[in-house]
């Protein structure tokens, strides 16, 4: 088995034209070096693509409030501690309509 000399990725041999290079499968860098005697005993499968899904998902609960600004009935809520330990935590409130966030002591 043989490295790549920049990242460490395994190289595997790919024909090119009428002789055969090393050439990187994780970077791309191809070798220089003639290898006269290459056997390739397993098939590299190309990477998968990862598809990126640009959807908002809300995870917090959502609770019966009023929105200051556009008077929705429902906004997303959560809490923070905001101050001292002895004191309140700060609960935060998201309109589920117009996306306003507010906040309660």
């Amino acid at each position: 088995m043989i490295f790549c000399e920049r990242c460490g990725g395994m190289v595997i041999p790919k024909n090119d034209g009428s002789r055969t290079k090393l050439v990187c499968s994780s970077c791309g860098y191809a070798s220089k070096e003639k290898k006269e005697s290459l056997v390739l005993k397993e098939k590299v499968k190309p990477k998968e693509k990862i598809e990126v899904v640009e959807k908002k998902v809300e995870i917090l609960p959502k609770v019966d409030q009023e929105c200051p600004k556009c008077k929705n009935k429902k906004a997303f809520f959560w809490q923070l501690q905001t101050r001292a330990a002895d004191e309140a935590e700060t609960t935060f409130y998201k309109c589920t309509k117009c996306g306003h966030t507010w906040r309660m002591y």
